[in-house]
């Protein structure tokens, strides 16, 4: 596996050999906490907008609410990616444990982690600003349809961005946290009024769980996993094609 990566952001989301110290068991805790801080503060500020724009008739803005999940995205990738790997999301994890990114062995606790975390940032607004905005849940705004096909879409999108900046050397690592915040904010923007743009579980499941609404659970969870490993796959295929001696040479 190539080791002449950009920044320690894009080497943590490498898949570990059995003698890096990050595969013990200390070394996966440190993980899970991190991704779990991330997690938290993904479904607390991003959610938290959500509700914070409703009972201030709408003092955010869509724009605003858009911005604030990529922001935090950003911002958490920065702080915790050189520890865990900032996925923050387990259709991520799934993704990157198919392509062969992450050991499978790791994939329960980073989804518990990011679950239990979820569930704790959901929990929190419901104690501070009540349950009226139903902490933040998505549902489908425009149709079953509609909202299923564009939550595979922008997750694979999403995908797309986070492997290309994660596995290969061609790209300009420093920039990753930029990149894949930015992409949130753009997938926030356009998707929001059509499906609520979760493309990540544990940011639907969170505020479903807390505020009871789970009659559309089912797609936030199917959805962003069929769209992130698609997009997961599609791109490290573009990788093989180029082959190592050629343009692709240097991919992780």
């Amino acid at each position: 596996m190539c080791r002449q990566v950009h920044i320690g952001w894009i080497k943590a989301r490498g898949m570990s050999t059995s003698t890096d110290a990050s595969s013990t068991a200390g070394g996966l805790l440190h993980k899970i906490v991190a991704e779990a801080i991330g997690t938290f503060a993904l479904v607390f500020v991003g959610c938290g907008a959500i509700v914070v724009n409703d009972l201030t008739a709408g003092s955010l803005g869509h724009v605003g609410v858009s911005a604030a999940f990529g922001l935090v995205i950003m911002t958490m990738i920065y702080a915790t990616g050189h520890i865990s790997g900032a996925h923050f999301n387990p259709a991520v994890t799934v993704a990157f444990a198919l392509v062969g990114r992450l050991p499978w062995r790791e994939v329960p606790a980073y989804i518990v982690g990011q679950l239990g975390a979820a569930i704790a940032g959901s929990g929190l607004l419901a104690i501070m600003l009540g349950l009226e905005s139903g902490a933040g849940v998505t549902e489908p705004h425009m149709g079953l349809p509609a909202a299923i096909l564009m939550e595979i879409t922008l997750t694979f999108v999403l995908m797309f961005v986070i492997t290309a900046v994660a596995t290969d050397s061609r790209a300009e690592g420093a920039m990753a946290g930029l990149a894949i915040g930015a992409t949130v904010a753009m997938a926030a923007l356009f998707g929001g009024p059509v499906s609520g743009a979760s493309m990540n579980p544990a940011r639907s499941l969170g505020p479903a769980i807390v505020s009871g609404h789970l009659e559309s659970i089912v797609i936030y969870i199917l959805c962003p996993l069929a769209g992130a490993s698609l997009g997961a796959l599609v791109y490290v295929w573009l990788q093989r094609c180029q082959g190592r001696g050629g343009p692709g040479a240097g991919c992780c």
